[in-house]
């Protein structure tokens, strides 16, 4: 049976995505359970009297091609090893699709198999590039400007200036940086911000560290110099960091030998395709066309 989750079931789901999903920082899931979950956001199947599988769809504003829209993120789709292959997931998206259809023009999806959500509507929309890099692919430049202090308007200010320049993305308040501080808090993480001269801030980058290695969460810069110095203090506190931005910021002439790949970012569902071509003066009949419509790069990184 699906349901919404209650207050009561916080508990119980929160344990079922430390089974379902072991790569994830335990800080980050329980930070995630404790100040951004919501049952009225979840659903769940129970059955034998607990909660064996369960989705969480959150709604989000979202830029795409000057207009803004009401969307969902669907997310932590699960279900517990041994009630799989029983159909609860094609159930819980079935419901969840069917909602946002009546609600909302697009629903997107991470997917780490996105090959499980095309019966669903969804399609490859956003793609993204991940890098690693090491000392010898950076050139070296200075750490001056660079600030482990970076307050959450700071953040807003250059995220605002360096998004604009894409099309797709979340729009994003003070009360989001502040929360997405509090979020990289919790895995032991930190913020670097980049200061020019003129202490006007313009690049910021969340990080985490997994041994010797350095994940950067999101990256952010206004120039050639923020990316520098940022990458630059990256690797003084590791050998190894790992980023991930928009197939659209080519770091290929810049870091000719790192390596790096493409990969799906976000799926996408076009929910009404006669509503969306007729406010975009379109005429779609796809989720590539669709996006197409966007005379500028996409770009979305929030998994939530």
């Amino acid at each position: 049976m699906i349901v919404l989750a209650e207050e009561k079931d916080r508990q119980q789901v929160r344990e079922m995505w430390k089974i379902c999903f072991p790569q994830e920082d335990p800080g980050y899931i329980d930070y995630y359970f404790k100040s951004v979950w919501d049952p009225a956001s979840c659903y769940v199947v129970k059955e034998d009297g607990r909660i064996v599988s369960s989705l969480c769809r959150h709604t989000h504003p979202v830029m795409f091609h000057g207009r803004v829209l009401s969307t969902s993120m669907i997310s932590g789709v699960c279900t517990l090893p041994s009630y799989q292959g029983k159909g609860y997931m094609h159930q819980l998206m079935n419901v969840t699709v069917d909602a946002c259809a009546h609600s909302e023009l697009m629903t997107f999806i991470r997917a780490r198999d996105p090959a499980l959500y095309e019966p669903f509507g969804f399609r490859a929309g956003m793609y993204r590039t991940g890098w690693m890099v090491q000392r010898q692919d950076v050139k070296r430049v200075p750490s001056f400007g660079c600030a482990y202090d970076v307050q959450a308007l700071d953040m807003l200010k250059v995220y605002s200036a360096y998004i604009r320049r894409f099309s797709g993305f979340y729009c994003r308040d003070l009360k989001d940086f502040v929360r997405y501080r509090n979020e990289i808090a919790a895995q032991g993480g930190k913020i670097i911000g980049y200061y020019n001269g003129q202490d006007r801030i313009d690049g910021y980058a969340a990080l985490t560290m997994q041994g010797s290695d350095l994940y950067i969460d999101e990256l952010v810069y206004l120039d050639s110099v923020a990316l520098a110095k940022l990458l630059n203090a990256c690797l003084q506190e590791r050998p190894r960091v790992h980023f991930n931005v928009s197939k659209a910021e080519n770091f290929t002439p810049l870091f000719p030998n790192a390596k790096h790949h493409d990969y799906i970012g976000t799926m996408v569902r076009i929910n009404d395709y006669e509503l969306f071509n007729k406010l975009y003066q379109s005429q779609a009949s796809n989720v590539k066309e669709a996006l197409a419509v966007s005379r500028r790069p996409l770009n979305q990184n929030e998994a939530f």
